[in-house]
């Protein structure tokens, strides 16, 4: 159809055609490329589209939950006040903000992000952190440049993650049952807004006003979200050799610390609903597998074509729930074939991340499950033998062999000589390390398994996908094989005549 602005095509594919042409349509990132001529197809042909093409990257399969709220559903900003973005790559900026004072219970059900018109690709992602309800509003004077010496110690309560944003995202809606609770005495009265700047051109004199919208009801609903950081804990022990096609880095979340954090909290389990999967510019699949006594559940959410650019909420189709002894793992996949140089786990979009963002319910008292790769035996693998001990720099310094003396371990890992056959036989070994154990509680206190050692799980029964059916699909949507999509675009001048195709 079409009107006096728009041209609206819709047609349909199989998701699965087994033509060795085709791509296969599955929950992963798509990346859709689009022509036109804003005049119509005339019998010489299409004409050629000059200037009017473009990209994007979609998830066709990710069920939308359409919610259209009423225009009277009140709704609070928390949206930074003309920030001065330094000429630097990365930035990460802190404020505190008070959330409005409550008489009754609230639940938010829906968070959409405000994102200053022009700063698009400035702004990398959003993470909103509950902090400690014993401050005055002093603390909300002035915003500070996030992990900086000087930062103010109020800053260091807010450790747990209520609600994460990532550039290429929209609004996310919460299911009907579901809602971020406000208005009682454990829900949050002070907020931290972190927002992760990148400026990898170093331009100067940029000034933000971006931050998120949270709308909100007294209408409450049966249970209350939850948040749990999942993965690789963020830490220059991730490593990742340079050259490498494709290096496989896992962050587990311990059957140790679900065990004793749901025992205590929920023995019956949680319920998750919706995933944030998070990678940085090497990334190029995230994978969130879940274990079972052994056995490999379905995965609970992927995207084997991870966009750097183009971060959402996956919501499941069906809630997977996740029961006391039970054990996840968010495995990442890099590509460093670019890089002369180690890549090392941090902030910087340089830097690398491996995390999962579980969006569940009923809300527990645990908000990371993360892990990290012990280092000494990471070097032993390049030679180094003795650090100098104790350890009063960072990085730490190696003693011996001659040939890394009084190297950091960042500047001797560098100083190997890394072949694609190294890289392999490193990526092999790190994957099978002891792993270091972080069990975080809401309240900046840990469960008794924080800091300790761990295994990573024998798989006895890895998980057997369905094989592919060509010209049927379970997955498929309106109950049939095909794939429906609608194209809605702005014809400048002229129109397009209305076509059908499904192949």
């Amino acid at each position: 159809m079409e009107n006096s602005t728009h041209t609206v095509i819709e047609f349909a594919r199989e998701l699965h055609t087994c033509d060795i042409n085709d791509k296969s349509i599955t929950e992963s990132t798509v990346r859709v490329i689009w022509a036109y001529h804003h005049e119509d197809v005339g019998e010489a042909g299409p004409k050629y589209h000059e200037s009017n093409r473009g990209t994007k990257s979609l998830r066709l399969l990710n069920p939308e939950k359409t919610n259209v709220l009423s225009t009277a559903v009140p709704y609070f900003d928390l949206v930074n006040q003309d920030v001065p973005i330094p000429n630097k790559g990365t930035t990460y900026w802190c404020q505190m903000f008070k959330i409005p004072v409550l008489q009754e219970k609230h639940h938010v059900i829906k968070v959409e992000p405000v994102i200053q018109q022009g700063h698009e690709s400035l702004v990398h992602h959003i993470l909103l952190y509950q902090c400690s309800s014993g401050f005055s509003d002093s603390v909300l004077d002035h915003g500070h440049e996030c992990y900086h010496p000087n930062m103010p110690d109020a800053f260091l309560t807010c450790e747990t993650v209520i609600f994460a944003w990532a550039i290429g995202g929209e609004g996310f809606s919460y299911p009907p049952h579901v809602g971020l609770s406000l208005g009682t005495p454990l829900d949050p009265h002070y907020v931290l807004l972190e927002v992760h700047y990148d400026n990898p051109t170093y331009k100067e004199g940029l000034i933000d006003n971006s931050g998120l919208r949270l709308f909100y009801t007294a209408d409450i609903r049966k249970y209350d979200a939850g948040v749990i950081e999942a993965g690789l804990w963020v830490s220059l022990f991730h490593t990742i050799p340079p050259g490498l096609p494709d290096f496989r880095s896992e962050g587990h979340c311990t059957l140790e610390c679900l065990e004793e954090a749901l025992e205590a909290e929920k023995p019956s389990g949680i319920h998750v609903f919706a995933v944030l999967l998070h990678a940085h510019l090497a990334g190029r699949g995230i994978r969130l597998r879940h274990f079972r006594k052994g056995e490999e559940m379905r995965l609970l959410a992927y995207d084997d074509d991870f966009d750097f650019n183009f971060q959402e909420f996956q919501y499941l189709k069906e809630e997977q729930t996740i029961l006391p002894g039970d054990n996840l793992i968010t495995e990442c996949r890099y590509n460093t074939k670019d890089r002369a140089r180690m890549t090392w786990g941090g902030l910087s979009t340089r830097n690398e991340m491996c995390l999962s963002y579980l969006l569940y319910y009923p809300r527990i008292n645990l908000t990371r499950c993360a892990s990290i790769p012990d280092i000494m035996e990471q070097l032993q693998f390049i030679g180094v033998k003795e650090i100098y001990r104790p350890v009063t720099t960072w990085p730490f310094i190696i003693k011996s062999p001659k040939q890394y003396k009084n190297l950091s371990f960042m500047d001797a890992m560098n100083k190997f000589k890394w072949t694609k056959k190294e890289g392999l036989a490193f990526n092999k070994l790190v994957l099978s390390l002891p792993v270091n154990v972080r069990c975080s509680k809401t309240d900046n206190a840990e469960w008794s398994i924080q800091g300790m050692t761990a295994l990573p799980p024998d798989i006895e029964r890895p998980y057997q996908a369905e094989p592919l059916v060509c010209g049927a699909s379970s997955t498929s949507l309106h109950g049939n094989a095909c794939l429906e999509l609608l194209l809605s675009f702005v014809v400048l001048g002229g129109a397009l005549s209305p076509r059908s195709v499904c192949p």
